[in-house]
């Protein structure tokens, strides 16, 4: 096994706490629990949510989507994308940690501060226009859609930041973006084929 050494400005530092993650991961499992039930109906057929038949992909797709969205805020070193992000962390290890103070008993831990990927020039483009389409599209989205959207953005801000397989998953998304933008700019924009 290989090892690369990436340069410090390629990545966003950040924090989150035991129970952020623990949060992060009770929403997730919750969500998928709904999913592979059918929703709040119990599995036969459409649920109150909107969740769809039990088990079936579609159903996920705002959530992995909203997921996706809270990865590539985390890998905003800045801007407003980035200070939302550190606003839903803020808040995801604040509910963590009082969830679990009054559950178990014992404070949250610092879980580590992790470097995330961060996007580059050409992941900004992709990012921009993912963010101007939500928005200009937003009253054509179902509010039980873009409530488990918003759900998979939580979600994606507080689980990727670790050193894991969250991050592995993180890191693949950030790079994607930053290969679709240098696609986009490279084939679409300047005409060059690689």
């Amino acid at each position: 096994m290989s090892t690369v050494t990436l340069a410090a400005g390629q990545y966003t530092t950040t924090t989150i706490s035991t129970a952020g993650f623990a949060l992060g991961l009770a929403l997730l499992a919750t969500e998928l629990w709904r999913w592979h039930k059918g929703g709040k109906g119990g599995g036969k057929g459409k649920g109150d949510d909107g969740g769809g038949a039990a088990r079936d992909p579609k159903a996920l797709i705002p959530l992995g989507f909203g997921m996706v969205c809270g990865i590539l805020m985390i890998a905003c070193p800045a801007g407003l994308l980035g200070t939302l992000a550190q606003f839903l962390r803020w808040g995801g290890n604040s509910v963590g940690d009082v969830a679990m103070k009054w559950l178990t008993g014992a404070p949250s831990q610092t879980l580590g501060t992790a470097a995330t990927p961060r996007i580059d020039g050409y992941g900004a483009i992709v990012v921009a226009a993912l963010a101007v389409t939500l928005w200009l599209l937003r009253k054509q989205i179902a509010k039980a859609v873009k409530g488990k959207w918003w759900k998979g953005v939580l979600i994606g801000c507080l689980l990727c930041v670790s050193t894991g397989t969250a991050a592995l998953i993180a890191q693949q998304v950030v790079e994607g973006a930053n290969g679709l933008g240098a696609w986009a700019i490279n084939g679409i924009a300047k005409g060059e084929i690689a």
